[in-house]
């Protein structure tokens, strides 16, 4: 027997403030109600989706009236589509959420101990700021409201764009993105298009068939464009083809890729990536500095502030000329390759073998011969017998995935005692968390979040640390 729960609706609730996560959120008799999509000011009416002893989530059933400081959105994707999930918030109040959410996992959820903090750097532009897309082919694309699935033609069925939140196995079709200037609307378009015409299959996640898995967009400033085409399996005439239709039609796509992924998961990090037409980079630039980008390298994602986190993270780090720098999760070397001329020797990390083999191009390149780079995972390539091997780090930059850095790297570093720390963060909880592992020896002389993802609730942090005078 299964029990029916009651449906709960709350009428006229007025929205409080923004939360974390993107959600903002209200109090009903004592309770914390979680709502996505409202603006501080809102008065709504809110279904129940979950209800807890101390909390509930909801979604917005109806509009009373609207915050004074609500804007419509500017994409006719919001509400479904996973992305840009504030546009209804104007931006100056997006920028101070972001700067309490930085407060709040730093001093008032992990009880650090940190001097104010400075300004968040604001994105200069808050559209088409993304060097970096992926699209994904979906059979089954997600059915919008006011559709009729059953009036549908299978073609009608398939879709090229997001995942929509909360569910793997669901794609909304996109038809024009705010996040990636164009060609990235027009390759897309095209593509769809042209499969449609040709009777090319789109991708069934969940029974694992089909020809067109997903398709990764790359571009840089100096206009080149990188443009990847996986394939669920082989088909030599059809792939040949495609890529024929879409370098004619783009004879700006300055490297055009492909792959053959036949295994469960999208990820095409160890996957070979086939240069078919152009150059096997695309290249940016940052302070007479060149990058090489590669189908798999790591670069920023909003290349303006890019230059604006690492200025932010080289000033944090008060070099002098003297120091011997390591820096962890160096990727393609930017950010080692950024401060090396202002350090005696930089000895970049990175667990991507092409990533290191771009940063080591890079360096040559760039005629920078004080930087040494090295790959492997993290906590077995920085070991003490390295830190023997390869001279004590004046100064450490850590610059590391969402999940932090290993309590085996924790060790090593604090070990290693650098009289400086910079550690540059994409997700201040696992970072409040870190520093509370290296406060044993350090303490915190700066922080300074960076917003690199506008309409969103996501948002980089830098911290500079210093080692205790009594250590």
């Amino acid at each position: 027997m299964t029990r029916k729960h009651k449906e709960i609706i709350l009428e006229n609730v007025t929205i409080e403030a923004v939360a974390a996560e993107g959600k903002a959120l209200a109090h009903i008799d004592g309770a914390v109600l979680f709502v996505q999509f409202a603006v501080p000011g809102d008065v709504v009416d809110i279904k129940v989706t979950k209800k807890k002893k101390n909390y509930m989530e909801g979604y917005i059933l109806r509009m009373v009236s609207p915050s004074p400081d609500r804007i419509e959105p500017f994409c006719s994707h919001f509400g479904i589509c996973g992305g840009c999930k504030w546009q209804p918030l104007p931006y100056a109040m997006q920028l101070q959420a972001k700067q309490q959410q930085v407060y709040d996992q730093l001093v008032r959820i992990g009880h650090l101990d940190i001097p104010e903090i400075q300004p968040i750097v604001p994105s200069e532009q808050t559209q088409y700021y993304r060097n970096k897309l992926e699209f994904t082919f979906s059979q089954k694309r997600w059915i919008e409201e006011g559709e009729d699935i059953e009036a549908l033609q299978e073609q009608d069925r398939i879709g090229l764009g997001f995942h929509v939140g909360r569910f793997f196995d669901k794609v909304l079709d996109i038809r024009h993105c705010y996040l990636q200037r164009e060609p990235s609307n027009a390759i897309r378009l095209f593509v769809k298009e042209y499969a449609l015409e040709h009777g090319l299959s789109f991708f069934n996640i969940r029974e694992h068939t089909g020809f067109l898995r997903n398709m990764f967009i790359r571009t840089a400033g100096n206009g080149d464009i990188m443009l990847i085409l996986c394939f669920y399996h082989e088909d030599a005439e059809a792939r040949t083809a495609l890529l024929d239709a879409v370098a004619e039609a783009f004879p700006q796509i300055s490297s055009l890729y492909y792959v053959i992924n036949g295994k469960p998961n999208d990820s095409i990090a160890d996957q070979e990536c086939v240069l078919y037409k152009g150059q096997e980079a695309i290249y940016e630039e940052m302070e007479g500095l060149r990058f090489k980008i590669g189908p798999k390298s790591f670069y920023q994602t909003n290349t303006d502030q890019a230059y604006r986190l690492y200025s932010v993270a080289r000033e944090f780090a008060g070099l002098t000329g003297s120091e011997t720098v390591y820096d962890l999760y160096t990727g393609t070397g930017t950010i080692a390759q950024f401060v090396s001329s202002k350090a005696s020797k930089v000895i970049g990390i990175e667990y991507v073998p092409e990533a290191i083999e771009d940063a080591k191009v890079n360096a040559e390149n760039n005629g920078i011969s004080n930087c040494e780079f090295y790959a492997g995972d993290m906590k077995d390539i920085l070991t003490d017998d390295f830190v023997a091997g390869h001279g004590r780090p004046d100064v450490i930059i850590l610059d590391p995935p969402r999940a932090g850095i290993h309590p085996d790297v924790a060790k090593v570093i604090l070990n290693a005692a650098p009289s400086r720390m910079v550690y540059v963060s994409c997700n201040p909880a696992s970072q409040a968390r870190d520093l509370a592992v290296l406060c044993e020896k350090y303490e915190i002389t700066a922080v300074r979040p960076v917003d690199m993802f506008p309409h969103t609730h996501h948002v980089e942090n830098v911290v500079a640390m210093r080692l205790k005078e009594s250590i």
